[in-house]
């Protein structure tokens, strides 16, 4: 009995002190950005436990039930309804094409009849890749900025570049016109919090790139403070849909599409089984996200479909 008791208060802590303290303690830090389904896996003992020995079989299934919760496997949102025109967007690290080939990859992304092709990594690592790969994707304006890449079917109003401090990367702003109307769009890949350096015991080197990411997000609101209208983020943004980053980037750009329109826990990233690829939009609602199977990079695709929304 007691087993059980302590592990379903252990789930509790866990989600709590992952989605508040968050980032701002290491250890804290650890439990937000740990794969969830370590949760999950540790509430096994304790349920074979109650069940071997008939005792403790409801904090038992809680913990379980907590866990699997809180790795998003019950996450569940009908596809929204309505009418008027729709807005494809997609977010894709392409591992700067070392798994696939121009052809198959334009081919995969002209096949999703996407509006708006949100690209990481797209420093393609053979020299010809980049324009054998934009020549089998017609109709699309480019822009670029470092290694992300946007490409839309949409009027391109203009783009620009922002550095992203603590390592090399930009951040890519284009202004695009949608029905008519003025839409900021965001391409963002954020740096890693290198948590994988505690097993080594560089603490120094965790609270780094912690700090880095910090002042990364201090970039993306200071761009959603200044942009007018509607305004969509996409990217890999390396953070877990939970602690102060994941907050702070929803209350400048406005929700998460897989919040509010997906199914299931929407892993992106599959070897880890984490969601760290987003697309968050103000003043646009979200009907459907997909994170869709394929094999062409260590990432996988999030396709979302938006409507206008309406002001009250």
């Amino acid at each position: 009995m007691r087993f059980a008791w302590m592990t379903l208060l252990m789930v509790c802590l866990t989600w709590a002190l992952g989605e508040w303290p968050a980032e701002r303690t290491l250890p804290t830090l650890l439990l937000a950005y740990a794969p969830p389904l370590l949760w999950v896996l540790a509430t096994l003992p304790a349920l074979a436990w109650a069940l071997w020995r008939g005792q403790g079989r409801r904090p038992a299934l809680a913990a379980v039930f907590l866990a699997v919760w809180g790795a998003g496997l019950l996450h569940w949102r009908a596809d929204a309804t309505g009418t008027g025109p729709t807005l494809r967007v997609v977010t894709f690290n392409v591992l700067g094409g070392a798994r696939t080939t121009p052809d198959r990859l334009a081919g995969r992304l002209r096949a999703l009849n996407a509006d708006v092709l949100l690209l990481q990594e797209s420093r393609f690592v053979q020299p010809d890749f980049r324009m054998a790969f934009l020549r089998a994707l017609p109709g699309y304006a480019v822009a670029e900025a470092g290694e992300v890449m946007t490409l839309t079917r949409l009027p391109l109003l203009g783009s620009r570049s922002e550095a992203l401090p603590g390592n090399h990367r930009k951040l890519l702003v284009t202004r695009l016109k949608w029905r008519g109307e003025p839409l900021t769009v965001v391409n963002a890949h954020l740096g890693t919090v290198q948590v994988s350096s505690v097993l080594t015991g560089d603490l120094a080197r965790v609270r780094r790139t912690r700090d880095a990411r910090a002042g990364q997000v201090q970039v993306l609101r200071a761009v959603a403070q200044t942009a007018p209208g509607r305004v969509l983020l996409g990217g890999d943004l390396n953070t877990p849909p939970r602690g102060q980053v994941y907050r702070d980037l929803r209350a400048a750009f406005g929700p998460d599409a897989h919040d509010l329109a997906g199914r299931g826990p929407g892993w992106t990233f599959p070897s880890l089984h984490v969601r760290i690829d987003h697309l968050m939009g103000r003043g646009l609602r979200p009907t459907r996200t997909q994170v869709l199977p394929w094999a062409l990079s260590d990432h996988r695709p999030l396709l979302a479909e938006y409507r206008m929304e309406q002001p009250d």
